[in-house]
């Protein structure tokens, strides 16, 4: 998926949250969105999934397969299409997830939305199923406990939510704050399957965290927003965001 951002402006009262006149995201990025409380990474997120309405500009979604045949006419305004949702998993906080349901019967929505075939829970330790990738994220917390979602920690959420995200295997993938509430080996644990999936996909993935470290170690660009603002975006190929970000934030 390759997205532009065009004109993209969205004000709160007297405060602009987002302002950004021209700003492209490449099919089979990995970009980690950095910046301080209140520089607009969630507001940006939600404008580009329509769950914002923007008061100026747009942003528009290519999918892989016009990519691929170099067919611009399927470009996807979010804003005017539904056509995009099939192709986007994303998660940006716990009011995504239908916390009266259990894991199970959550996923299991999200499959029957995106007209995937329903996941048989007597077997997801088999290696085809859907549910193997993520067993070890789960750490055997998750699935099988006959609990509802409202009932988990604030860390077994977000994991249902990431993992409600991914298994439909989207061509995007957006996560606000993925490491948040996990534990260490929950927060590498996901790092692994960011980058396995990555690879075995190539999808366009998204992330903001305050964690500066994991994203640096992910992304394959970074973007330092400042005041709704894309300041700075840092080609991470080789590694060399970190330098750039410990000065900015003086870490």
């Amino acid at each position: 998926m390759k997205i532009d951002i065009q004109s993209l402006k969205k004000v709160f009262g007297d405060k602009t949250a987002v302002d950004i006149q021209q700003f492209q995201i490449n099919h089979g990025d990995i970009l980690g969105l950095v910046g301080n409380n209140g520089a607009g990474k969630t507001t940006l997120f939600r404008l580009m999934l329509d769950l914002l309405k923007a008061e100026e500009g747009r942003v528009l979604f290519t999918p892989s397969a016009s990519i691929a045949d170099n067919d611009e006419t399927n470009v996807i305004n979010p804003a005017s299409s539904e056509n995009w949702k099939p192709l986007t998993g994303a998660y940006i906080d716990d009011s995504f997830l239908i916390d009266f349901l259990t894991p199970e019967e959550y996923i299991d929505f999200i499959a029957k939305a995106n007209g995937v075939k329903r996941i048989d829970w007597k077997h997801i330790d088999d290696p085809e199923s859907p549910m193997a990738p993520f067993l070890a994220f789960t750490h055997g917390e998750i699935f099988g406990q006959k609990k509802l979602i409202r009932d988990f920690s604030a860390g077994n959420k977000q994991k249902v939510g990431i993992i409600a995200a991914m298994f439909t295997k989207p061509e995007l993938l957006i996560l606000d704050e993925p490491f948040n509430f996990l534990d260490p080996s929950g927060q590498n644990i996901l790092k692994k399957l960011l980058l396995s999936y990555h690879a075995s996909s190539q999808a366009t993935i998204l992330i903001s965290s305050h964690n500066l470290q994991h994203t640096v170690e992910i992304s394959s660009r970074v973007a330092l927003m400042e005041t709704g603002r894309i300041i700075e975006d840092i080609n991470n190929r080789d590694g060399n965001a970190g330098k750039a970000l410990e000065e900015y934030f003086m870490v």
